[in-house]
């Protein structure tokens, strides 16, 4: 089988820092959770960048540089940023670090949805900082909104830039809504998606539900490689039903806080690991950064602007 693509996401906009005191917040940290990460064989690092005196998701394009400038100076990792961004920012402040920095991948959300997490307040008892409680409870009545129009206008910045994107699929609805943007001439096949399962608001974490979005994309789209990402307990369970498909898994502290039941991973290199041991007793090798480039058609790290 063909070699599997593993993404660390390592810090997201989802976890508070109250939830794990490994979760990386500061520049810094995030950066050299994502180097240990590709140390431990991750080919791809996703990035969002926060607050360094808060923790709270952040747009400031500084903060970004110093992360993926810092990860560059050490790895030869592709670096993947987010245009998902966090609660409240506008859409320009989502697409800013792909037009001022021309990463080789990023992340394009294929859809709108009420991406949920104010029932994660029933799991905690206290708070580091005071913007927590208020994030997750504002979720419950907060959509994501990722338009047509969107679509359309993030397409054509992440061609200017020779950006390949990273088409986020949180149901089946997006699938098509993607074929529709093929078909109109916005985006260009053959396409990378992400099929992310076990969010509120979106569709849920089956192995059933996997098939499906497989399935879906192959008679809509056609021309695809993919990947899988799931919240929380459901991460390894996908991800290596992933594996066994032939397709590509995402891990990390986005996604999952813990290494296996009841043990918090110290950091996304500790599941990087854990899913490289599962692919390898499957048969299959992790990519290195540069075959991972070559399977997904990307520029190289030579053109971008960090």
């Amino acid at each position: 089988m063909s070699k599997v693509i593993i993404t660390a996401a390592v810090t997201g906009g989802i976890h508070t820092p109250s939830m794990s005191p490994h979760l990386p917040l500061t520049p810094e940290q995030i950066a050299d959770d994502a180097v240990r990460a590709a140390e431990a064989g991750a080919a791809i690092v996703h990035v969002h960048a926060r607050n360094p005196e808060s923790g709270m998701p952040s747009a400031d394009q500084e903060h970004f540089k110093q992360i993926i400038s810092s990860i560059k100076r050490r790895s030869k990792v592709i670096v993947c940023i987010t245009t998902g961004g966090g609660i409240g920012q506008t859409t320009e402040q989502r697409v800013a670090a792909v037009r001022n920095f021309s990463p080789e991948l990023a992340s394009l959300n294929g859809g709108s949805l009420n991406f949920a997490l104010f029932q994660l307040l029933d799991q905690m008892k206290s708070f580091k900082y005071d913007w927590e409680p208020q994030f997750l409870a504002a979720t419950e009545d907060h959509i994501f909104p990722n338009t047509f129009k969107t679509l359309r206008e993030f397409s054509v910045y992440f061609r200017e830039q020779n950006t390949k994107p990273e088409f986020e699929i949180y149901d089946v609805g997006m699938i098509n809504n993607l074929a529709f943007m093929i078909q109109r001439g916005h985006i260009e096949p053959p396409i990378y998606l992400q099929f992310v399962l076990g969010i509120l608001g979106g569709l849920p974490a089956t192995m059933k539900n996997l098939m499906f979005l497989y399935d879906t994309a192959k008679e809509q789209i056609r021309d695809f490689h993919w990947s899988v990402c799931a919240a929380g307990r459901f991460q390894f369970t996908l991800c290596t039903t992933s594996i066994l498909m032939g397709g590509h898994a995402r891990v990390g502290m986005e996604d999952n806080l813990y290494v296996e039941k009841g043990v918090l991973a110290k950091g996304s290199a500790d599941q990087v690991e854990k899913i490289i041991r599962i692919a390898r007793e499957l048969g299959r090798e992790p990519a290195t950064p540069d075959e991972a480039r070559q399977i997904l058609g990307l520029k190289g790290i030579d053109l971008v602007k960090y």
